[in-house]
């Protein structure tokens, strides 16, 4: 089996996403290729004609055509249909099916190093309503989590994100200013906006003096590797996750749903920090 994979996005010449799969590849003992398919939105139709043509069996894709994309396929998943966003399109049968990793991959990146984290006595905050906010939100609930509340300068925005709940999770709205001060509640505190992100590496979105010892203070910002944020949760006794473990974990959902081969790639965290380092 000779895997054709790509990702579509714009801009994408810094994308790991061809190293992490191309050692997928080899972990699975398959062979394939994952290439880049980049484009401003005038070269979208183009680039989706090509890839049609070629007989991908699956891509990636990343900003800004999540939302886009969906035009552009044949079926959705559920989750992905009510995210309203795609990054990832497996070809069924010649049908091309649109499904979202990010949310799931996140829930998979944290329970690898805090296997017992989320249940339905852990208390979460999320940091930031946007897209990434989005599909955390919702995997973290399917967990069976009962209570995660957002944080967002925007309270509309924040309150945007309550239809995605299911069960009985319970969620409140509040200002950042208001998250700090109840921070001590909180089990786990994850920041989804790019907040702290190079170059503007001593920005951190909130203060942490009020956090809880051994809570676990979750970045999904990649660059630096250890965001003033972590670096400043360490300094108060808490728990840290790296925002790199999420890339690698959606990945590996996405390269399930290619080829329904579930592989370990535990070892690949620090291997992907090295990477990211320049190491």
């Amino acid at each position: 089996m000779t895997l054709k994979l790509g990702l579509i996005g714009h801009p994408i010449g810094h994308s790991l996403s061809p190293w992490i799969h191309a050692k997928f590849i080899d972990l699975a003992g398959l062979t394939g290729e994952y290439k880049l398919y980049e484009g401003d939105h005038t070269k979208l139709p183009e680039v989706i004609q090509n890839l049609k043509q070629s007989g991908v069996d699956g891509f990636n894709i990343t900003v800004p055509y999540k939302q886009v994309i969906v035009d552009y396929l044949d079926n959705l998943d559920r989750d992905a249909e009510i995210l309203g966003a795609v990054n990832t399109v497996v070809n069924e049968n010649g049908k091309w099916k649109g499904y979202s990793t990010d949310g799931e991959g996140y829930v998979r990146s944290l329970m690898d190093p805090y296997p017992d984290l989320l249940n339905n006595g852990t208390s979460v905050l999320l940091l930031g309503a946007g897209g990434a906010a989005r599909g955390i939100y919702r995997a973290i609930v399917q967990k069976g989590v009962k209570n995660i509340d957002i944080a967002n300068r925007s309270l509309d925005k924040a309150e945007a994100l309550l239809p995605l709940r299911t069960g009985s999770a319970k969620s409140k709205v509040m200002s950042f200013q208001e998250a700090e001060q109840y921070l001590h509640e909180y089990d786990l505190i994850i920041q989804t906006t790019s907040v702290g992100m190079k170059p503007n590496v001593e920005d951190q979105i909130i203060q942490l003096d009020n956090i809880r010892q051994n809570a676990v203070v979750s970045d999904i910002v990649y660059q630096p590797i250890t965001t003033k944020l972590l670096q400043n949760a360490k300094e108060h006794g808490a728990l840290i996750h790296h925002g790199h473990a999420m890339l690698l974990y959606q990945a590996q959902l996405a390269f399930e749903k290619w080829t329904g081969k579930h592989l370990d790639i535990a070892h690949m965290v620090d291997e992907l920090e090295e990477k990211l380092r320049g190491e």
